[in-house]
C-alpha cells in the first residue's frame, strides 16, 4: 500500500455526478471505467463481502469470552493500531480539511455504530436473525449514495435490487418467525448508520485510497475507543478462550480493517450503488459460516434463495447506473 496509491487513477468510480462538497469545485466528466478495471473492482468488492460475511459468527465467538462493549472497543483499538502503523509506514498525507466531515461519518457509522449495535443485538439474536439487516443494507446504501452524490440508477437496477432484497428479507424473517424484538431495533438502527458510512466511504474513495479512508476513520475514533476499551475491560472482566480471541482478531484485522480496504477500493472502481448489490449474497454466506463455525442447521430454503439472489446480482451488475 503506497501513500500515492489512488483508487481513482486506474479505476474511476462509476458515479459521474459532481461532488457536492462546496469547496471541491466543479468535477470534470469521468470516462467509463475499462472492462478490466470494472472486473477487478467487482472482485475486490466481492472479497470485502466475503470478509464481512464472517463478522456475525466471529462476533458470536468473541462474545463467548468477553462483554459486548469489550468486543466493540477492543476490535476498534486493535484495528486502529494496524491502520495507524500502515499510515505511518506509507507516510500517508493527512486528509484535506473538506474530507474530515465525511471521515467522521465513516467513523460514526462503520467503526462505532454498526459494530456496537449489531454486537448488542447478537446478545439476544441468532446470527441467522441478524442477517436481516444485511438483506436490507444494499438498498439502504444505494439510497444514501443517491442522496449524497445525486446519482440516478436505472429502473431495472432498482427493480432487481428490490427483488433480491425482498428474497433475502423473506428468507431471514421466515427463519426467525418474523417477531420483532429489542434486537431488531438494534439491527435496524445499525442498518441506517452503516449505510451512511458505506456511502460516504465510497464517495471519499474517489479522492483518496480506500484503505486510507477506513484508516483515518479508525484513528479519528481512537479518543472514544481507547478510553472505552479501558473502561470495558474494567467493567466486563474477560474470560479469554481460544475461540473468543480468534473471533476478536478476525473482527479487528478482517472485518474492521482489511475487509473495508478492499470494499472501499471496489466501490471506487464500480460505483457505490452497484457494489452495494453484491451484499445481497452476504446473508447466505453468513448462514453457511453459521453452520460451519457455530453448528447451526442450514435451512432447506437456502439453495433456492441463493439462486434468486445470484440472479438479482447478475441483473444489477449489468444494469446501467
Amino acid at each position: 500500500m503506497r501513500a500515492n496509491d489512488s483508487a481513482t487513477v486506474a479505476t474511476p468510480i462509476a458515479v459521474t455526478a459532481p461532488d457536492p462538497t462546496p469547496d471541491a469545485g466543479p468535477a470534470a466528466p469521468r470516462p467509463a471505467p475499462p472492462a478490466r478495471a470494472s472486473g477487478s473492482g467487482a472482485l475486490l468488492a466481492a472479497l470485502g463481502v466475503a470478509t464481512f460475511s464472517l463478522t456475525f459468527p466471529a462476533t458470536a465467538w468473541a462474545l463467548t469470552g468477553m462483554g459486548a462493549w469489550t468486543v466493540v472497543m477492543l476490535r476498534s483499538v486493535l484495528a486502529a493500531a494496524l491502520a495507524g502503523t500502515c499510515l505511518a509506514v506509507c507516510r500517508a498525507r493527512v486528509p484535506e480539511r473538506r474530507h474530515w466531515a465525511g471521515i467522521a461519518v465513516v467513523a460514526g457509522g462503520v467503526v462505532l455504530g454498526f459494530p456496537l449495535l449489531t454486537t448488542l443485538a447478537l446478545k439476544t439474536s441468532t446470527t441467522s436473525h441478524a442477517a436481516v439487516v444485511i438483506g436490507l443494507l444494499p438498498l439502504a446504501t444505494a439510497a444514501c449514495s443517491v442522496a449524497r452524490t445525486g446519482a440516478r440508477p436505472s429502473r431495472t437496477f432498482w427493480i432487481a435490487a428490490s427483488v433480491g432484497a425482498a428474497a433475502v428479507i423473506a428468507f431471514a424473517l421466515q427463519q426467525s418467525g418474523g417477531a420483532p424484538t429489542t434486537g431488531d431495533l438494534y439491527l435496524f438502527a445499525a442498518l441506517l448508520v452503516c449505510a451512511a458510512g458505506y456511502a460516504e466511504g465510497g464517495r471519499l474513495a474517489r479522492h483518496m485510497p480506500g484503505w486510507q479512508v477506513i484508516g483515518w476513520a479508525l484513528v479519528l475514533a481512537l479518543p472514544v475507543t481507547g478510553p472505552g476499551a479501558v473502561w470495558a475491560l474494567w467493567a466486563e472482566p474477560p474470560h479469554l478462550t481460544g475461540r473468543a480471541v480468534a473471533g476478536l482478531l478476525w473482527l479487528a484485522v478482517g472485518s474492521t480493517f482489511l475487509g473495508m480496504v478492499v470494499w472501499y477500493r471496489g466501490m471506487a472502481a464500480i460505483g457505490v450503488s452497484r457494489a452495494s448489490q453484491l451484499q445481497l449474497a452476504q446473508p447466505l454466506l453468513t448462514l453457511v459460516w453459521s453452520v460451519v463455525l457455530l453448528g447451526e442447521q442450514l435451512p432447506p430454503a437456502a439453495p433456492l434463495t441463493a439462486l434468486a439472489v445470484l440472479a438479482c446480482i447478475v441483473v444489477t451488475q449489468r444494469a446501467r447506473t
